[in-house]
């Protein structure tokens, strides 16, 4: 089992955990002193008050919608996926926005986000003039088909 040290940076952060033993995710909590509203379109940043610690660079931590936040709300990340490297030991917050039609209220201690540990493959990247051939070759977006 790998170890992830968390530091509370307000005294009224809620530490991360897993909903169930079944969570990939552990939740992320706002750590916030007013409600803040975000209207339709808008973007706002939502702190947690933690700080984190990989246990070492062969680890990467992300952010992800709570499907239930945007599903129901139209709340998601406003980059999709949220990146915390092993070396970041700053704040994770949290970029939202509402891609719905109705303001949205963030409330004190609502659960955001989730965050996923996983496991991080490096690589060098090395200039070639070619690559080896596919079946699919360059075809793009949609080209394997409808189904």
């Amino acid at each position: 089992m790998q170890v992830l040290k968390v530091k509370k940076l307000r005294e009224n952060a809620q530490m991360i955990k897993r909903a169930t033993a079944g969570s990939a995710g552990m939740d992320l909590h706002a750590c916030i002193e007013n409600d803040i509203i975000i209207n339709p379109g808008e973007i706002k940043v939502i702190p947690t008050g933690l700080a984190i610690a990989l246990e070492n660079e062969n680890y990467v931590a992300y952010i992800y919608a709570r499907s239930g936040l945007a599903i129901k709300h139209g709340i998601t990340l406003a980059n999709c996926v949220g990146v915390i490297d092993s070396d970041y030991r700053g704040e994770v917050c949290v970029g939202l926005t509402n891609i719905s039609n109705t303001p949205y209220t963030i409330t004190q201690q609502e659960r955001i986000a989730q965050l996923v540990i996983a496991p991080v493959c490096t690589c060098t990247a090395i200039e070639v003039d070619e690559l080896d051939k596919t079946i699919r070759g360059e075809g793009g977006f949609g080209s394997t088909g409808k189904n």
